[in-house]
């Protein structure tokens, strides 16, 4: 084959999409002559495309070079452009501003032309979004996207309409943020955007809506990615991120064996080379060992996520929280929500606060975070899931504050809610909840029948503490006179002549807390009085 047929068939393979063989068939034609400009950017991208980042950045830079040898300022801006791309991706944000910094030198010092100046915007909008200022960043992005449109250039049009979306939601317009990522998309859809734009949009836009808690478009976006990239098996970068989606989405709805292969796929993928996603995959594995009650595992790999650059909360707080480790678990979670701004961060956190919250028996401060989470969840458009959450959370803090009655009209809601999304542990953990709550009503028939059903759904899943809790709670005695088991513990220590002060110290509730449980007891157990109540408590042998 001559040298010129050789290049013919590389540019073959890569329109084609053949990645693995283009990228062969590239490098062996560029040991052989000098490639011209376009193809040794297409050199580049094959190497991204195939995982090989670090040769990416070294033959896009190459090819920059060579476009600005040949006066093609447009050239050189692009994979200047891809470039400090992907040095953002990596978290690699002093080279990245050096890129920027020469797009601007060439835009500001040659004719580019308007389409380099919108690489510009984009750039500079993107870098300012990444590090932490969205407002300034809207106007470049929304700048460049004008410029894609106005010149026909698809990838320059659909990742500032991505960056536009983006910062919408992170100033907490997310329904014309999500609304811009659906534009974004149709383009990528429609097979105007180039593979490695196609790939980036994807996988922003999927992790945009689930960390939105939007499902719905979540999984429809997992899938059409999942088929985009069934069609190049040879896609390292963008098929490792789509398993890591994938597991989440399977671990929501039950399938944490299939989860658990994914993402155990996915951390191997995105290992050789090691790609920024990597973290991600060991902590869907980590939250995965911890459902299921192996907490070695689960804590093991939640330090490689930490170590790999992703962050390992809520789930080892709560993973301490169960190891009895109380005070470890409120200082991580509190030092995760000073850390996080973003509404969706915090409601994840904040759920996971208000549990740890209960278990150190402070009620009012779960209630204040409660009453966070319910503004977040309006900030967010309400989307099922985490309203589900935030009622689940409403729940919990009734039920601690013995009004069960109250608790179970926001438990039921909460439990429909997870039905209709399809989500079987969050569903089974509300039903446990209504059975407590039924019990503190004394309704024990109602409440053996959710702890029954919801002790079903968990063995079918494999959570194994989950199954050990519901044993706990079956064989643990109601409380006389319909009390709540908070409302006995104050009733024990009132008949151990502890003062209303001395309670609060003990169980760390306020003593307005504490009031209100007494006049609770007193209406229920039909005293009036705190010697009535102590002998209440002797004769029904509830000292201990």
């Amino acid at each position: 084959m001559t040298t010129d047929a050789a290049v013919d068939r590389a540019r073959d393979l890569f329109e084609q999409r053949s990645w693995g063989e283009a990228y062969a068939a590239l490098r062996a034609a560029d040991s052989t002559r000098q490639l011209a400009s376009a193809d040794v950017e297409r050199l580049a991208v094959a190497a991204y495309l195939t995982g090989r980042d670090d040769e990416a950045c070294d033959t896009w830079a190459r090819a920059h070079r060579q476009y600005l040898r040949d006066e093609d300022g447009l050239g050189a801006v692009r994979c200047a452009y891809w470039l400090g791309c992907v040095l953002i991706l990596r978290g690699q944000m002093a080279p990245a501003h050096g890129w920027v910094a020469r797009i601007k030198h060439l835009v500001e010092q040659s004719p580019c032309g308007p389409v380099a100046a919108g690489y510009l915007d984009l750039a500079a909008g993107l870098v300012t979004m990444f590090s932490g200022d969205p407002v300034a960043a809207r106007p470049r992005l929304e700048s460049a996207a004008l410029a894609g449109l106005r010149h026909a250039d698809a990838d320059l049009a659909a990742i500032s309409r991505l960056g536009c979306g983006q910062t919408l939601v992170m100033t907490g317009e997310v329904a014309d943020g999500l609304a811009m990522l659906d534009e974004a998309m149709v383009s990528v859809t429609a097979g105007d955007v180039s593979p490695v734009a196609t790939g980036l949009i994807y996988c922003a836009v999927i992790e945009t809506c689930q960390g939105l808690f939007d499902l719905r478009r979540a999984q429809e976006w997992t899938h059409a990615l999942g088929s985009w990239c069934d069609a190049q098996p040879d896609l390292v970068p963008y098929r490792g991120q789509c398993l890591v989606h994938r597991a989440e989405l399977m671990r929501f709805h039950g399938a944490w064996n299939a989860a658990l292969g994914e993402a155990e796929q996915a951390a191997r993928r995105l290992s050789e080379p090691v790609h920024p996603a990597l973290g991600a995959a060991f902590y869907e594995q980590a939250e995965l060992h911890r459902l299921r009650g192996d907490d070695r595992a689960a804590g093991d790999l939640y330090r490689r996520a930490s170590d790999a650059g992703h962050g390992a909360q809520p789930g080892l707080a709560l993973l301490r929280l169960r190891q009895g480790q109380l005070m470890s678990a409120a200082a991580a979670i509190d030092r995760a929500l000073g850390e996080h701004h973003f509404p969706a961060e915090r409601a994840r956190l904040l759920i996971a606060r208000v549990e740890i919250l209960l278990a150190g028996g402070d009620v009012d401060a779960a209630r204040a975070a409660v009453l966070e989470l319910s503004d977040l969840c309006d900030e967010l458009g309400t989307p099922p899931m985490i309203e589900a959450m935030s009622l689940d959370a409403s729940g919990a803090v009734l039920l601690a504050g013995s009004d069960p009655q109250a608790a179970l009209r926001s438990l039921r809601p909460a439990w429909s809610i997870w039905q209709e999304v399809g989500a079987p542990y969050e569903a089974a953990r509300t039903r446990l909840q209504i059975g407590v709550a039924c019990r503190d009503l004394g309704d024990q028939e109602a409440a053996a029948m959710e702890f029954a059903a919801a002790r079903h759904a968990f063995v079918d899943l494999g959570a194994v503490p989950e199954v050990a809790r519901v044993d706990a709670l079956s064989s643990k005695p109601s409380p006389p006179g319909g009390l709540t088991s908070r409302e006995l513990e104050v009733l024990v220590l009132v008949a151990s002549g502890a003062t209303n002060k001395a309670i609060a110290a003990e169980l760390v509730i306020s003593e307005k807390t504490v009031a209100r449980h007494i006049s609770n007891i007193f209406v229920k157990i039909r005293v009036s009085s705190r010697a009535a109540a102590t002998a209440y408590a002797y004769e029904h042998e509830l000292m201990y």
